[in-house]
């Protein structure tokens, strides 16, 4: 961890003139410390760390460049720019720290228990990567040029090499012959490849339907008195609040011409591109490979998927975006546009080896000029400055409401609009349709004054809880034709349930479904995921809890019904290929899932046995060269 300077005040008395220069002279050395300490230009200087495990240090480079990869990565998923604020709102930049911390910890542990390698296996692993290759093999030109193009010096890569391989041999030794016993994958794979064959008919509520009479009034109260709570009411919360939206706001809005033009230079690059191509990439050891590999595509023995899988990438790995000639380096901006339709280029020498590019779709320049985007402009515009006029009147609220002021005073005195709402928990209409605000209506008691409360889309509300309805039964008469249906759908189900277990007696005594006028039909080896759509929603589940020749009634409380008769189980078959390469599938990420949970829990462990420090002024220092623009990059791929 870098060491804070410490200045030695001076000693001994000071004139009236001199107090003043002194000042300046201690303003000009902390000035120079700290640009010592990060570097006048980005991450670098004497703080070389943002923290450390034990005496393992997490350095600030390392943490610049993850951060900057995971904010590339992102932009490329996302389509847009992904700025530092909203990284470090959705704790990009704590997962970020998060690896390396572990990261570090597996470095000190290893460095506890002196595991290494040698020279030799470093050599290897380095002669190993293609971007470091020439002609003649190994190139410590090549080699030298890409570390820089990554901001790194020889002797970190190699020492980050030797402790990526103690950290392997560490990770091996802890979870090595971790599998889970081959009986697993077998019995996962036969419980959800079992079949079931079946018979199955409908029950319709038309069956009983005639047999239902209107319930008599002592049969309502009776019904009405066994089953209230089916009939409680949710607790109400009688609400009177004032509200100010943007779009109350836009009739005061005027639009002024010269910032309606700067916003429509800001937003070029929406309105005029240029053109672009849709693009991927992949790398190669050499001219050679990846000009056999262009050969291979264009004479359909392979595939540019293919090839991808052989590495083990998948296209979201290869996908560069939409990329325009100027984004690109000359030779690879040649190539990509040398295409006068989608393909693939030839292979193009870059910094970091031979690649060959495919081209997806071309997309064309494109031109709106002001006017055709005025319409649009003019509604962001006015959206924005609504936003605005209502920020300017929170201040104005909120002095009222401090001073006494109720909401029906307040919406004399501002913009705002009085309204009432009936809310309970199920509410989503309206202004109950933010989360905010339904999170402070249940929060509220009616002893609360009301504050002025800001929504997400920009507009502000002040609450008030004028009465809370607890939970009730409302009487009879209030809700007769409810009760009346609810009892005519008991009823419904009763009958029902009658019809459908003497059915189901009468098949079992040997009647054969076909005979009782019912639309039977049947189904053929079903899983245990499948779903019949017109079928009560538990018939497949029923169905694997009989046996072969069974007979069940099934009845949802919805009113669907069905006989099911059992006809064959069918064992899963253990032989096929697809089952080999599921069951291994099963296996093999069963394995790696507990050689995974049994690694993290034994680098918890390490990271708390070590300790993890952080300094939170370094971290700092490393986000702000993103927010000042140390965190852009240019160039190609």
């Amino acid at each position: 961890m870098a060491k804070k300077s410490k200045i030695k005040p001076p000693t001994g008395s000071l004139r009236r003139g001199s107090i003043g220069k002194a000042f300046v002279w201690v303003i000009l050395v902390l000035l120079v410390i700290g640009l010592m300490g990060f570097g006048a230009n980005g991450v670098g200087g004497r703080i070389s760390s943002i923290g450390s495990v034990g005496d393992t240090d997490i350095s600030t480079g390392d943490f610049f460049r993850g951060l900057q990869q995971e904010l590339t990565f992102e932009t490329r998923r996302r389509g847009s720019p992904v700025s530092i604020q909203q990284a470090r709102v959705e704790g990009i930049d704590q997962r970020v720290l998060d690896r390396l911390a572990a990261t570090a910890a597996l470095t000190e542990e290893a460095d506890t228990v002196q595991l290494s390698v040698g020279d030799d296996e470093v050599a290897s692993q380095l002669r190993a990567v293609p971007a470091f290759q020439r002609a003649g093999g190994f190139n410590r030109d090549a080699y030298e040029f890409a570390l820089r193009q990554e901001g790194l010096r020889p002797v970190e890569f190699e020492q980050e090499l030797r402790n990526t391989a103690a950290r392997n041999i560490l990770q091996q030794a802890i979870t090595g012959g971790l599998t889970v016993p081959q009986t697993y994958a077998k019995t996962l794979y036969g419980y959800l490849q079992e079949r079931r064959s079946f018979r199955w008919a409908p029950l319709d509520a038309g069956l009983v339907e005639g047999d239902i009479a209107e319930p008599t009034d002592a049969e309502l109260q009776s019904f009405y008195d066994d089953n209230a709570d089916t009939f409680l009411t949710p607790e109400t919360r009688k609400l009177t609040f004032a509200l100010l939206t943007p779009e109350m706001m836009l009739s005061q809005i005027e639009i002024d011409e010269d910032a309606l033009r700067g916003l429509y230079e800001d937003r070029s690059a929406r309105y005029n591109q240029p053109e672009r191509r849709l693009v991927e990439r992949l790398g190669f050891s050499t001219a050679e490979e990846a000009a056999a590999a262009k050969a291979a595509v264009e004479a359909g023995e392979t595939t540019f998927e293919a090839l991808l899988e052989e590495r083990g990438l998948s296209l979201s790995d290869a996908d560069q975006g939409a990329v325009a000639r100027d984004d690109l380096d000359g030779d690879i901006a040649d190539a990509i546009w040398a295409l006068p339709e989608p393909g693939l280029t030839d292979p193009v020498q870059t910094s970091l080896g031979p690649v060959l590019y495919r081209v997806n779709a071309l997309l064309d320049e494109t031109s709106t000029s002001f006017e055709d985007a005025r319409p649009e402009l003019e509604l962001e515009y006015s959206a924005d400055q609504a936003r605005r006029a209502i920020q300017d009147e929170i201040e104005v609220v909120d002095d009222l409401l401090v001073g006494g002021a109720t909401l029906e005073e307040l919406v004399d005195e501002t913009p705002m609009r009085l309204d009432t709402l009936d809310f309970t928990a199920q509410t989503r209409t309206g202004i109950a349709a933010y989360d905010e605000f339904r999170a402070e209506a249940l929060r509220m008691t009616s002893s609360d004054f009301p504050e002025v409360r800001e929504l997400e889309d920009g507009s502000i509300y002040a609450l008030r809880i004028d009465d809370v309805v607890a939970p009730t039964v409302p009487p009879l008469t209030d809700i007769r034709d409810a009760v009346a249906d609810a009892w005519r759908q008991g009823q419904r189900l009763e009958k029902l349930e009658a019809l459908g277990q003497d059915l189901a007696e009468q098949i079992r005594g040997g009647t054969r479904m076909a005979t009782l006028d019912l639309a039977a039909r049947a189904e053929r080896d079903l899983t245990r995921g499948d779903f019949i759509d017109d079928a009560p929603a538990d018939l497949v589940a029923d169905v694997f809890g009989l046996e072969t020749g069974d007979v069940t009634f099934v009845l949802a409380p919805d009113g669907r019904a069905a006989l099911v008769e059992l006809l064959d189980i069918s064992p899963a078959d253990m032989t096929t290929e697809q089952a080999q390469a599921v069951t291994r599938q099963f296996n093999d990420s069963a394995s790696n899932g507990l050689a995974a949970d049994v690694f993290e829990l034994f680098g918890q462990t390490v990271q708390n046995r070590h300790g993890l420090s952080l300094d939170p002024q370094a971290v700092n220092a490393v986000l702000s060269q993103f927010g000042t623009g140390g965190g852009q990059h240019g160039g190609g791929f």
